[in-house]
């Protein structure tokens, strides 16, 4: 599976539309480049519905929300729905700021993504309108499986998919579970390395024949060219790296160092 999506994407050059946030959108345009997709970032709310019913998937990103940029994705979510185009709702920032977790529940309710995208402490907010955490890294100390049970719990409520981001990335359909294993510290030391991460999401999404196997190509696509990138030299040359190893890994060094466990 890995290596055919990894192929298939290359060959077919799919248009992937991204609402996201100005820190990282360079980022995630860039990740798409790297991986065969053409990334559109489109967010006027003239413009969001039409390049989204064109699209072969789309990103909707929570990350530093604008009034202008809520409306835009609202209009792209519905037009999503009613043409059929699979979406990503990354949903940055709902563990601390209310305001992004109320609208990212009322679109979870109105219009169904294909993958919800999180890490653990935002996924847990999710599920639970008590839980709170700072900023919008997940809180240390999180156990895994209460992110295990709170993605399966959405997964199941929402129809739809699950990718809680961490240590170990896990995927869900809410029977379904997989641990993606793969990753460096490092990826901690740049900013937007989540928020590609829901990136290649979409652009796998766009080809894949399920939203499960989408959400784990690129949980295993970041986390390996991550490993691969590793360096010494600081967080600079990192950055640098990871992009040159998006472009040019291949599907056979995926397949061999792919590290899934599956429930």
């Amino acid at each position: 599976m890995i290596k055919k999506l990894h192929e298939i994407l290359r060959e077919r050059h799919p248009l992937i539309h991204c609402i996201t946030n100005p820190i990282s959108i360079n980022q995630c345009a860039n990740a798409i480049l790297a991986v065969g997709g053409r990334p559109m970032m489109a967010e006027h709310p003239l413009e969001a519905p039409v390049i989204t019913a064109n699209a072969g998937a789309v990103l909707l990103n929570l990350g530093n929300i604008t009034d202008v940029r809520m409306e835009s994705m609202r209009l792209s979510a519905e037009t999503a729905r009613e043409k059929h185009v699979p979406y990503v709702l990354d949903v940055c920032g709902v563990a601390s700021l209310p305001n992004r977790r109320e609208y990212a529940l009322s679109l979870l309710q109105e219009t169904m993504p294909s993958v919800i995208k999180g890490n653990y402490s935002e996924i847990l907010a999710l599920h639970d309108p008590e839980y709170y955490a700072s900023g919008v890294d997940a809180e240390d100390g999180v156990h895994e499986e209460k992110v295990v049970s709170a993605a399966k719990v959405l997964a199941q409520k929402y129809a739809t998919v699950v990718l809680a981001s961490g240590q170990t990335d896990l995927i869900t359909d809410g029977k379904r579970l997989s641990r993606c294993k793969n990753g460096t510290p490092q990826l901690a030391t740049i900013t937007g390395t989540g928020c590609m991460q829901g990136a290649l999401c979409a652009a796998y999404l766009s080809v894949a024949e399920d939203a499960l196997s989408a959400a784990v190509m690129a949980a295993v696509m970041l986390g390996v060219c991550g490993q691969l990138a590793e360096t010494e030299k600081g967080s600079g040359s990192f950055g640098v790296n990871l992009m040159d190893r998006l472009s040019t890994v291949t599907g056979e060094k995926l397949e061999e160092m792919k590290l899934l466990e599956e429930d």
